[in-house]
Parts: structure tokens; C-alpha cells; sequence
């Protein structure tokens, strides 16, 4: 049997918590945080690129240009 239990608290209450336990839970607490925190600047980076304006062929075809001027550089 599953149980889920909800307690409003206040962030000073949550980190009079934080306060008391054990210095590796503090890591694990840290690590979680950090890991939320990278996927959500993640996530809002690939919102910020997502695009419909471009297609595969767009791409091939800019990548060929760019190799083209590479190799017209070098030569």
C-alpha cells in the first residue's frame, strides 16, 4: 500500500531540516539540487532553439557551403 503525505513548510523550516541531517545527505541534497537545476536550464535551452524553420536539407546545405569556403581557404 502506497501513502502519500503533504506538509506545507516554509523554506526557513526546510532548511532548519537541512540543517540536521548528516553531512552526506548534504551531498546527495546538493547533487539533486544541482542536477534539477542543470535540467531545467537545459530544457529552456532547447525551447529557446526549437524550430520548425528548418529542414535537414537546409542544414546539409549550409554545412556544404561552410566546407566549401574551409577547403577554398585552405587551398
Amino acid at each position: 500500500m502506497k501513502m502519500s503525505l503533504q506538509i506545507d513548510l516554509t523554506i526557513d523550516q526546510v532548511l532548519a531540516l537541512v540543517r540536521q541531517l548528516p553531512k552526506s545527505d548534504k551531498i546527495k541534497l546538493t547533487k539533486e539540487l544541482e542536477k534539477e537545476g542543470i535540467e531545467s536550464k537545459l530544457t529552456g535551452l532547447l525551447k529557446t532553439f526549437r524550430t520548425t524553420d528548418l529542414s535537414l536539407k537546409t542544414i546539409n546545405e549550409e554545412v556544404e557551403i561552410v566546407r566549401q569556403q574551409i577547403y577554398e581557404r585552405q587551398n
